[in-house]
């Protein structure tokens, strides 16, 4: 008999570093490929908008597609490690290529360049990504292992995530200074392109050093769901129906913010270093956000003891209240980046308390299904957040790029005769203006249209889950 095995400390390290290096490269591709082609590269900024939400339905389709191959797929190496190393390699490559677009192309050969890459970019990383967080139930026993794993690559994604959010404009800059950038437009086009060189490359050092240290020990079946699954599930279950409506309207809020908020900085706040200021203003939110997860939601639930709908509703609270506060700074002198701390720490905060709640509201509408369908679609809608997330994300990259569109924001049209330029002195009061109401109203309406969606029609209270898991338990014990 085999004797059973726990995971070493080695194999959770190299998997945790695997989730570091993925989201490396996720953020650098979420949070900086609209500047990139648009205010860089001279894209024009609708186009560009429609290019990403484009890939994101397509994404919808692509990632069950990809879930059915990875499923099919036996190898002496096992089925997750294959796909593995081939979408890391690939994604890698198409990531480089991606930030390293030729200058010289005219508009029409840049805007087909920018959706080719960006479409295999997305393709080449589903190749990986679903993989990755599939192979859990294949190398643990299940319980107290598979969660403190699935907590801990969470928390390295996370800190991947903050790395490149932090840290890539400042380092642009400085690589793009160091490589012979002679004008700050050229400045930022070499400063990501080996700046993603760097990203690409450490994300191909850490996927093999993951599939290395981690096997996969068993033949656990990995279950796939289809795209047509996730919508009947969602028709049949209206709580799943409320928590997803909620979700699209909430992260289409907050994501209009993110997508526009390097643009701030640079046309409206301003300066010719406008990067630190950005820079720091980043690393402050971020750790907010991490805080608010750690600290700030066990505080709510567990100290004041306040049910996951009314920290809900504190939540959205908190993000208005950021938002109402960034729109009246914002129409003062804004001297000091520390004054914008204060809508910081509210809308990051919301930001990090609504990716618990999220997993927490969803999995309560698996238990209220089985009840009302006799069906327990967990899989399905689980899928259904990874959807709905790239819904809400590719919708608000749409809003922002009419925004940019609308009020003429873009470095092709600004004079870069010298390294350090403060844009925001060329740009109109009128658009500063647009930009201002763009990332605080709209967001702010999301918000309040959300708040109201969600308490006129979501009904899982915490009663009412405790309710219907002693339902369920009943209901198995009998069968």
């Amino acid at each position: 008999m085999e004797e059973k095995q726990t995971l070493t400390g080695g194999a959770k390290f190299s998997y945790a570093l695997g989730a570091v290096g993925k989201d490396m490269v996720y953020m650098l591709s979420a949070s900086y490929v609209l500047y990139y082609f648009q205010d860089i590269m001279g894209v024009n900024a609708i186009a560009m908008g429609a290019i990403l939400l484009a890939a994101r339905i397509f994404d919808a389709f692509n990632d069950p597609i990809m879930g059915v191959i990875v499923a099919k797929t036996k190898t002496k190496w096992g089925k997750f490690r294959p796909w593995l190393l081939i979408g890391t390699l690939t994604n890698a490559v198409v990531l480089y290529l991606m930030f390293a677009a030729p200058p010289k192309l005219d508009a029409a050969g840049m805007t087909a360049y920018a959706a080719v890459t960006y479409i295999l970019w997305g393709v080449t990383y589903t190749m990986m990504d679903i993989p990755y967080w599939s192979m859990i139930p294949a190398f643990t026993e299940g319980g107290k292992e598979r969660e403190g794993l699935t907590t801990l690559a969470r928390s390295a994604a996370g800190v991947g995530s903050a790395i490149v959010s932090v840290l890539t404009v400042k380092l642009v800059q400085m690589l793009g200074n160091s490589f012979g950038g002679a004008n700050a437009r050229e400045i930022e086009i070499i400063g990501f392109k080996y700046f993603s060189l760097i990203v690409a490359v450490l994300f191909v050092v850490f996927t093999v050093i993951m599939c290395v240290n981690v096997k996969e020990r068993s033949t656990a079946e990995m279950e796939t769901v289809s795209v047509g699954q996730m919508f009947k599930a969602l028709v049949q279950n209206d709580q799943a129906m409320a928590v997803t409506i909620t979700i699209v309207l909430v992260n289409g809020a907050l994501y209009i913010t993110s997508n526009l908020v390097l643009y701030f900085f640079k046309y409206d706040f301003g300066g010719t270093h406008w990067y630190d200021s950005y820079t720091l203003f980043t690393a402050f939110g971020g750790g907010i956000q991490i805080l608010s997860m750690m600290l700030l939601y066990p505080l709510l639930r567990n100290g004041l003891k306040l049910s996951n709908t009314k920290i809900f509703y504190v939540s959205m609270g908190m993000g208005a209240i950021g938002y109402a506060v960034l729109l009246a700074l914002t129409f003062t002198t804004m001297s000091s980046v520390y004054l914008l701390f204060i809508p910081a720490f509210f809308v990051f905060a919301t930001n990090g308390v609504n990716a618990i709640l999220t997993t927490v509201f969803l999995a309560n509408t698996v238990d209220y299904g089985e009840i009302k369908n006799d069906r327990r679609d967990e899989s399905v809608i689980f899928s259904m957040q990874t959807f709905v997330v790239k819904l809400a994300s590719g919708v608000a990259a749409f809003i922002a790029s009419i925004c940019l569109q609308i009020n003429k924001l873009s470095n092709a049209a600004v004079s870069e005769a010298d390294k350090a330029v403060d844009f925001s002195a060329s740009v109109s009061a009128s658009a500063k203006i647009g930009l201002r109401m763009t990332m605080t109203i709209i967001p702010i309406v999301g918000l309040i249209v959300a708040f109201v969606w969600f308490r006129r029609k979501y009904i899982l209270t915490d009663e009412k889950v405790a309710e219907i898991a002693e339902t369920v338990k009943k209901r198995r014990e009998k069968a």
